[in-house]
């Protein structure tokens, strides 16, 4: 099978080519707008290109979890504000795609938690969300962020969560909750949060995509 990702442990030392590097961004069905926030995976991928030694493929992919090529997208990101629902079919190969080395970064974008967290348990019934202490590599693979995740938009006046699921010890999927980063990638004019948190989202963002292709 193509997953396992060869460049998962090469990247950063070797600089691979821009299109071995990439972000897919996940179509799901339910309603939700899955489509949402569309500046920021450009922003992102053009932040890492511009601050690490990092070279990512320009392109913004997108793929459903039922598309034939779906195990040529090792990170997948969904964000949304709406519903999420899962086929019976999706969830069969999302769990194959995840249990056999892909990547799930999900970002909520304020409407997203109850749907996704739903759908899942779907995928995964008998794992459970492990919160991130802020000593996680994550949290300090480039930029540093000892104090765990930034806070872009107040939601319901909770902290940000980094909640992860594990296989066999490595990190399967990666939920950012009452955060918004993804909100905070987006072009400075789109939600005037400021440059400080727009640098601070990017920053994460970086680290989040790093852990993703070196784990």
């Amino acid at each position: 099978m193509l997953l396992r990702f060869i460049i998962f442990g090469l990247f950063i030392l070797s600089g691979l080519q821009g299109q071995d590097l990439h972000i897919t961004r996940l179509h799901y069905d339910g309603g939700g707008d899955w489509y949402a926030n569309p500046s920021s995976i450009p922003n992102l991928i053009n932040f890492i290109n511009d601050n690490t030694n990092i070279q990512m493929d320009p392109q913004e992919y997108r793929v459903k979890i039922t598309d034939a090529d779906l195990y040529n997208h090792p990170f997948l990101y969904m964000t949304g504000h709406g519903n999420v629902k899962f086929k019976a079919e999706e969830v069969h190969k999302l769990r194959d795609f995840l249990s056999s080395g892909g990547f799930l970064y999900a970002d909520d974008n304020y409407g997203l938690d109850e749907s996704f967290r739903r759908e899942l348990k779907k995928v995964f019934p008998k794992k459970e969300w492990v919160d991130l202490p802020y000593d996680h590599p994550i949290f300090s693979n480039y930029f540093s962020f000892p104090q765990g995740l930034p806070k872009i938009h107040e939601h319901d006046g909770k902290p940000p969560q980094a909640l992860a699921l594990f296989h066999h010890g490595r990190m399967i999927v990666l939920y950012t909750y009452e955060s918004d980063l993804g909100d905070g990638w987006e072009d400075l004019e789109v939600h005037k949060d400021g440059l400080q948190k727009h640098q601070a989202a990017l920053e994460m963002g970086t680290n989040i995509l790093i852990y993703a292709f070196t784990h």
